[in-house]
């Protein structure tokens, strides 16, 4: 299905992408209304705030509801920013449009559900208003384009996409991974849709922000969706992912934005696709030192040696055989892993030493 689409109409800077900027979530009148001052100074023109945040567990703050809509309006009317909040549902979109809310996006979670999606889709059939759509919880390229076809056949045509990354499992650098080639494939198959990045989500800490944001603009990335709270580390929500608006100005300052939209045939866009394979690489070796360390505890409870010679000419003899099969040098794949198991080794010293 091709997207009829109609330009988004953002307002942004010239030198700057476009940039949506404010707290995870709108906590009390005040909070929103004090950031949402400090990012007009600093020449911001669309503020985001969550009004509905279903947790991932229930028990925390989980958003004010309607109540805060009112703030959103006396932001709107007071410094002429546009406002834009997530829904999940026809009553959001109701709510959110009854208070004059100027853009709408869909989240991660919702977008992983066609049947939210479509009601979604249903409840907007005759409003011109921008949607844009976070990609789905995992993976899923065809899932995402779904729920853009969806939106545009309810006659939504000034839609946009969100790269906030993509859950995984275990400990890792980034809270999403971000997986670049999807968007950048989304880009491929739909050029005139506009993608921003939300290196909020993606990073899970605020001195990721700064990096993600380059990477993104490397990458040709149309805007950012950046969290940004008037006092980050008391948030109600998302702490360690918020900047001050004076941080997200100074990060937009020294941002580098190039005249030539990157590609997948663009080396650039090809060192991000190696860069984020080897941050895979070093959580896969993470887990598997992990694992090592719970093998010493093993041998260290059952007076066991260390070194298995055994296993080891086994790993060697696999591992090279798979390397060969997949078009690399056996010697290579035999010095990367001799490599690894001195380290394994190491963390299961430490194991049978420690007290």
């Amino acid at each position: 299905m091709e997207l009829e689409l109609k330009p988004l109409n953002l307002p942004s800077d010239s030198e700057r992408p476009f940039v949506i900027a404010g707290p995870c979530s709108a906590e009390t009148e005040e909070q929103v209304m004090t950031t949402a001052r400090q990012l007009a100074e600093k020449g911001c023109h669309m503020f985001r705030a969550g009004i509905w945040k279903p947790r991932t567990k229930p028990g925390g703050f989980e958003g004010n509801g309607e109540k805060a809509l009112p703030w959103m309006r006396a932001v709107k009317e007071e410094t002429g920013m546009l406002t834009s909040t997530e829904i999940a549902t026809p009553e959001h979109v109701e709510l959110a449009l009854k208070y004059g809310i100027d853009i709408l996006w869909v989240g991660a979670r919702t977008t992983a559900n066609p049947f939210a999606v479509q009601a979604i889709a249903d409840s907007l059939k005759g409003v011109d208003i921008p949607v844009l759509v976070k990609n789905p919880v995992n993976p899923d390229l065809e899932l995402w384009i779904g729920a853009l076809e969806r939106l545009n056949a309810a006659g939504v045509k000034r839609l946009g996409a969100i790269h906030r990354g993509f859950s995984s499992y275990d400990n890792k650098i980034y809270r999403n991974l971000p997986m670049w080639q999807i968007p950048i494939e989304l880009r491929r198959r739909i050029p005139m849709l506009p993608i921003c990045n939300d290196p909020s989500h993606i990073g899970g800490r605020r001195d990721l922000i700064a990096p993600l944001c380059q990477q993104a603009m490397d990458l040709g990335m149309d805007g950012l969706i950046v969290e940004s709270h008037c006092n980050p580390e008391q948030a109600w929500s998302d702490a360690s992912q918020q900047v001050t608006p004076d941080i997200l100005d100074y990060i937009l300052s020294i941002l580098v934005i190039r005249a030539e939209t990157q590609t997948t045939e663009n080396i650039s866009a090809l060192r991000k696709q190696i860069d984020e394979i080897d941050n895979s690489i070093i959580e896969v070796l993470a887990k598997r030192m992990r694992i090592s360390r719970e093998i010493g505890q093993y041998k260290k409870e059952h007076g066991m040696t260390i070194l298995q010679t055994a296993r080891y000419t086994e790993i060697l003899e696999k591992r090279g055989a798979q390397g060969s099969l997949m078009g690399i040098d056996p010697e290579c794949v035999q010095k990367i892993f001799e490599a690894i198991h001195e380290e394994s080794v190491n963390q299961q010293m430490k194991v049978l030493n420690s007290k």
